[in-house]
């Protein structure tokens, strides 16, 4: 029975996605697990695997293309044994229900090609009891099941979405088909996704009648700029934002770098083993602080606070047409010398859009640095579900005074954005000032 390929949705915030490239073409053999295509999502290119075996029949939507909503019929493919000529004459409708996002639960298995209903099901399709539909929701219409499960669900008349599956990493079997038959192996219905307000500012003809025609250029946005876009409008519209600001002597910190980077050992071209940045120091103290405050490395349910144990600091890094958070993971445990290299690596591949989902989703605190641009201080949107976000502006000699003189030192403000559903403002200081103390004095981080 033909299978249809879907668009799959490889990251929670997926809508559409461009087809960059076909790795495979009509009347090649494909094995679960074989790269068949790129995709280039609102964050970076990544392959798209298949997770079933047969011969790529037909190819509906070419290389090229861009904007495919997920969850669309890219591609038929024939199992073993079936007429190729047959299925390339009976493209698969759609499924019903339109794009919907990956649940965040998945971000472990992103790449693997969506598997729908079988491309000879009929158009007019009973629908679904109303237990069952709120699944495609819940689980973003990605259903990873076995031919045999999919072909008795079809003559049960079950919905896939709606079943839960016991195989690998989920993957509904055949045994799961006979469970839910028995009304048993279902998932929980999800709630329905709240209403969000239309837009209440001019339209597009308003603002462009405001300008003379053709004293503009119209340049039409990305998936990453429309996302970015939905993201930052959500979250200063959802959380409650305040801000603590403090200024940091560094001077400590600026000698320690230059003596660490001096002191590098060189390979045979010279080239030093590593150099550390500022930002890798900020990185480091901001873990560390988490740590000392634990109270403040937490996220915000509307059920329960999450505590974290770790501390895993999302990194902002500017790329064409806007940016991306790769995360250190266990910051606080790893020499900044470790936090300085994953940091090179991670920017390289985040402006080569070659980053994993994985390695940009999650984080329980971030930095966005703008210092290198002269800025002195600003304060950052929290990336959701984030509680903080720590602006760092440039450092810079300033006149201070001491014990009644004045002297010159190398100070550095930084702004922490705090979520006060989260935290108060007593907390919040507690986290700054922890910060300060360690950035400070830097041999404290490792302590």
């Amino acid at each position: 029975m033909p299978i249809n390929i879907l668009m799959p949705a490889l990251s929670p915030t997926m809508e559409k996605g461009n087809l960059a490239k076909w790795l495979k073409k009509e009347g090649d053999k494909v094995k679960a697990g074989d790269v068949i295509a790129e995709i280039e999502t609102d964050k970076a290119t990544m392959e798209v695997e298949a997770v079933d075996e047969g011969t790529l029949a037909k190819i509906l939507v070419p290389e090229g293309t861009a904007d495919v909503p997920v969850n669309d019929v890219i591609a038929v493919l024939a199992g073993e044994g079936e007429d190729v000529g047959a299925a390339k004459a009976a493209p698969a409708p759609k499924p019903a229900g339109g794009p919907a996002k990956e649940s965040a639960k998945e971000p472990a298995k992103p790449a693997a090609a969506a598997v729908g209903a079988p491309a000879s099901q009929p158009a007019a399709t009973p629908a679904p009891a109303p237990a069952a539909a709120p699944a495609v929701a819940a689980s973003g219409g990605r259903v990873f099941s076995s031919p045999l499960a999919r072909r008795l669900a079809k003559a049960y008349g079950l919905d896939l979405s709606a079943v839960l599956g016991t195989g690998p990493h989920g993957r509904v079997v055949a045994r799961d088909i006979e469970t839910a038959r028995s009304g048993k192996g279902l998932k929980p219905a999800a709630p329905a996704a709240p209403a969000i307000a239309p837009p209440t500012g001019p339209s597009d003809e308003q603002i462009r009648g405001l300008f003379a025609e053709g004293s503009y250029e119209v340049v039409p946005h990305d998936n990453m700029r429309k996302v970015i876009s939905q993201r930052l409008t959500t979250a200063k519209r959802d959380v409650p934002h305040y801000y603590l600001t403090t200024d940091c002597d560094i001077g400590k910190l600026v000698a320690a770098r230059e003596e660490i980077n001096a002191a590098a050992p060189k390979d045979k071209d010279g080239k030093p083993a590593y150099k550390l940045s500022v930002n890798d120091f900020v990185i480091k103290a901001l873990a560390v602080a988490l740590q000392r405050v634990p109270d403040a490395n937490v996220t915000w349910t509307e059920g329960a606070m999450l505590r974290h144990k770790v501390s895993d600091i999302s990194v902002a890094v500017s790329i064409p047409s806007g940016l991306i958070t790769p995360v250190i993971r266990n910051a606080h445990i790893k020499p900044v010398s470790a936090i300085s290299a994953e940091m090179k690596d991670f920017a390289a591949r985040a402006r080569a859009r070659k980053l994993k989902p994985e390695e940009y989703q999650g984080g329980t605190s971030s930095v966005s640095n703008l210092g290198m641009y002269g800025i002195k201080d600003f304060t950052a949107v929290i990336n959701p579900p984030q509680s903080t976000i720590l602006a760092v502006g440039m450092a810079e000699e300033r006149a201070v005074v001491r014990q009644g003189k004045i002297e010159i030192a190398t100070i550095m403000s930084v702004t922490l954005s705090c979520d006060h559903r989260a935290m108060d403002g007593a907390l919040g200081a507690q986290l700054v000032s922890a910060f300060r103390t360690l950035i400070e004095n830097p041999i404290m981080m490792v302590v």
